[in-house]
C-alpha cells in the first residue's frame, strides 16, 4: 500500500517577501497618496520622491498578509501585530454590561509600521459589539483604555466562557473599521476589523486563564499564542536581552 504523502505549503517566492496583499480598505488612501505624489512631481522632483515614499508606506500600512493560525482547541492567539505594552488586572468596558470584576488584560500596542488588520483570538460567537467615542491619546498610555475612542467585542467561547477584545484608537488613529456584526460566528485568526493609523488592542482573559506572553514581547496577529484555556502554566516573565 503506497505511503500517504503529507501536504506541504508551497515555497515562498522572493517577491512575496516584499509584496503583500492589501486590504480593500486601503485602495482609496493609496490612490490619494499616489495622486498627490504626481502633483508633487509636477511642482518639484524631490517633493515627488518624498510623496513616493509616503505612498509606499500607505500601501504597507494596509497590507493584509496570510497567516498560519494554530489549530489546537483552547488556544488564544494575538488579535494584533505589535508589542505587549502592559499586562495587568482591569475591569472590561462598562458598555458590554459585564460584572465589574477585574480580569487579566493583555495590551498589544501597534505602531504605524505594524499590520493593522485585527484577527479574532478564539473560535466563538460575537455576542455583543459596542462602540464608544472618546479621545485620541497616545495608545501606549494606560489611561487610553478608559478615555480613547474604542470598539469592544464580547466573544462567547464554545464552553460558555467569555473573552473580551477592545480596539482602541490612538494618537494618530481616527477610525475604527469593524468587519463583523453581533451574532456572527468567528473562527480563530479570522479578520474582524482594522484601525487607521496606529493604535492598540486589549484582550481581557477569562477568569483563571494566565497569559503565556510577557511585556515587551513581539506579537503576530493570528499566530502568536497569547494564552491557553487548557493550560495551568503560570504567567510568563520576560527578560530584555
Amino acid at each position: 500500500m503506497p505511503q500517504a504523502q503529507s501536504k506541504r505549503a508551497a515555497p515562498m517566492k522572493m517577491h512575496e517577501t516584499f509584496l503583500k496583499p492589501m486590504h480593500p480598505e486601503g485602495w482609496r488612501f493609496v490612490g490619494i497618496f499616489a495622486l498627490a505624489t504626481l502633483v508633487l512631481f509636477w511642482i518639484w522632483t524631490p517633493l515627488g520622491l518624498i510623496g513616493t515614499g509616503l505612498t509606499i508606506w500607505c500601501y504597507y500600512f494596509f497590507r493584509n498578509p496570510v497567516r498560519s493560525v494554530p489549530q489546537r482547541d483552547g488556544l488564544i492567539v494575538s488579535p494584533a501585530d505589535g508589542i505587549v505594552s502592559m499586562i495587568e488586572p482591569a475591569v472590561p468596558p462598562a458598555e458590554l454590561g459585564l460584572e465589574p470584576i477585574a480580569l487579566t488584560r493583555v495590551s498589544v500596542f501597534m505602531s504605524v509600521f505594524n499590520v493593522h488588520v485585527n484577527r479574532s483570538p478564539v473560535d466563538g460567537t460575537l455576542a455583543k459589539m459596542a462602540y464608544r467615542p472618546g479621545k485620541f491619546l497616545n495608545a501606549s498610555l494606560d489611561k487610553a483604555s478608559e478615555d480613547n475612542e474604542r470598539n469592544s467585542l464580547l466573544i462567547t467561547l464554545p464552553d460558555g466562557r467569555d473573552l473580551v477584545v477592545v480596539q482602541i484608537a490612538g494618537l494618530v488613529a481616527r477610525r475604527i473599521v469593524p468587519f463583523v456584526t453581533a451574532g456572527q460566528s468567528l473562527a480563530r485568526g479570522e479578520r474582524f476589523g482594522l484601525i487607521r493609523f496606529g493604535s492598540r488592542l486589549d484582550v481581557y482573559l477569562p477568569p483563571g486563564v494566565s497569559p503565556l506572553v510577557a511585556e515587551g514581547q513581539t506579537m503576530i496577529a493570528g499566530e502568536t499564542v497569547l494564552a491557553d484555556l487548557a493550560s495551568e502554566e503560570a504567567p510568563r516573565l520576560g527578560r530584555a536581552d
